[in-house]
């Protein structure tokens, strides 16, 4: 009995050390060398680590942006409020999580094995932020459920849309690439699918955004990195800017927070911290995920012969390149009307996540572009940021905002926001 619980706590319990044993198991099926058994265990471990670490900084980072905002449209000044945050709740939750991850994926290679839609879904840091958002809305709604039972019903949502979500996309994902041989695996399918849509009913086919020629001086616009950066650096600075002019109690209390640093220097920092979190924790993602993807595609393959790979969002950038820098363009715009609007109705600050708006509203726009041409792609990006926005703000407030809601601010997505309304209904229902 000692020694059971020492596994359960200690392995089972300890989310790195999980990880890591499932990437260990997965390169020994498929007989790989000491060397990489190694390399391969060590990197997902410390790979699943470094993201509490990024985490920490993007939380400081939105502590500085949310009341910066507030006090901008003259709402009550506050902070995010009492929650868990990314890195307790992967100290609860983080086994839980990882386990779904693996059960979820089985699933799925179970699905794609014994039905006609043969799709293996490899995108592994959507699988890791999806299976956190779904665990933190459960959470939230059920916060007396067992482990078991959170493992079992993320699993079971996973598996099946890990199976389903490239399928619903792929009839308009051939007509991109011409070719039936990969699928999108990705939590921008809803917005990708509503710009197939769109584009195709308002749009305009015959004018392709492949005809514009882009100045190479905007080649910067495809670096999510730089984007986040230079984006957040605009709404850093026009906040700091009407701050500091502003002259209320509440505005003077934030400008004390640089101390001796001017202000809006101090701002501007804040949103190179907030894009340095996000870099961070991609970095850990991208660690982790580059040895567990491997271990679990080394497997499906063996049990699926014939299965599409269901890859990231970039798979497809490459089709209409001028149609992710389109996509993009109408996200950030709607991202900054949808600040507004919501800041001025319902009180609640957005935080326009580039990451997300980059990668979700890139993708909608070459699905766009495919039905509805320099249009189409346009409308995906606005689509995109109407779903996120929106899609944040219900979240935060009523469906995670105990658990993971400063996790939702960045890292949630266009599908996580449709899929975890009705999750939380399953969760309230059911336990």
């Amino acid at each position: 009995m000692d020694v059971l619980y020492w596994i359960a706590t200690n392995i089972f319990g300890t989310p790195a050390i999980l990880l890591g044993f499932i990437v260990l198991v997965g390169l020994l099926l498929q007989k790989k060398s000491t060397s990489q058994l190694v390399s391969g265990t060590f990197k997902a471990i410390i790979g699943f680590l470094i993201i509490g670490a990024g985490s920490d900084v993007i939380v400081k980072a939105l502590n500085v942006f949310e009341p910066m905002w507030k006090e901008v449209f003259g709402l009550e000044s506050g902070s995010l409020g009492t929650f868990m945050g990314q890195e307790a709740f992967n100290s609860k939750f983080g086994s839980a999580v990882t386990l779904a991850m693996l059960l979820g994926f089985l699933i799925n290679v179970a699905l794609a094995r014994f039905t006609r839609f043969k799709f293996i879904y490899l995108t592994g840091h959507m699988m890791f932020w999806t299976s956190t958002i779904f665990a933190g809305v459960i959470v939230h709604a059920a916060s007396g459920i067992s482990i078991w039972k959170l493992v079992l019903m993320i699993a079971v949502v996973l598996g099946v849309y890990w199976t389903f979500q490239p399928a619903l996309v792929q009839p308009f994902l051939r007509k991109i690439t011409g070719n039936d041989n990969i699928a999108l695996g990705h939590t921008s399918a809803s917005v990708a699918l509503l710009a197939a849509l769109f584009g195709k009913w308002f749009g305009n086919k015959n004018n392709d955004s492949e005809k514009i020629k882009v100045p190479k001086g905007f080649e910067f616009l495809r670096d999510s990195n730089v984007i986040t950066a230079l984006s957040m650096g605009i709404l850093f600075l026009i906040g700091a800017v009407i701050l500091s002019t502003k002259g209320t109690p509440a505005a003077a209390e934030l400008i004390k927070q640089s101390g001796d640093q001017n202000f809006i220097i101090y701002s501007i920092i804040q949103s190179f911290t907030f894009a340095g979190g996000i870099a961070i924790v991609l970095m850990g993602v991208r660690m982790f995920i580059g040895e567990l993807v491997p271990a679990f595609n080394g497997i499906a393959t063996k049990l699926v012969p014939g299965a599409k790979p269901a890859l990231d969002a970039p798979v497809v950038y490459a089709y209409a390149p001028n149609a992710v820098v389109l996509g993009f363009l109408g996200a950030f715009a709607g991202a900054i009307i949808w600040l507004l609007v919501l800041g001025n109705t319902v009180s609640y600050i957005f935080v326009p996540t580039m990451i997300v708006l980059f990668f979700h509203g890139a993708t909608a726009g070459v699905f766009g572009n495919s039905t509805g041409g320099v249009r189409g792609a346009v409308m995906g990006g606005f689509i995109t940021a109407t779903v996120v926005a929106w899609g944040q703000f219900l979240m935060v407030c009523f469906f995670i905002g105990s658990t993971v809601p400063d996790t939702a601010m960045w890292a949630a997505d266009s599908d996580m926001f449709i899929i975890g309304p009705i999750l939380s209904f399953l969760a309230k229902l059911f336990f």
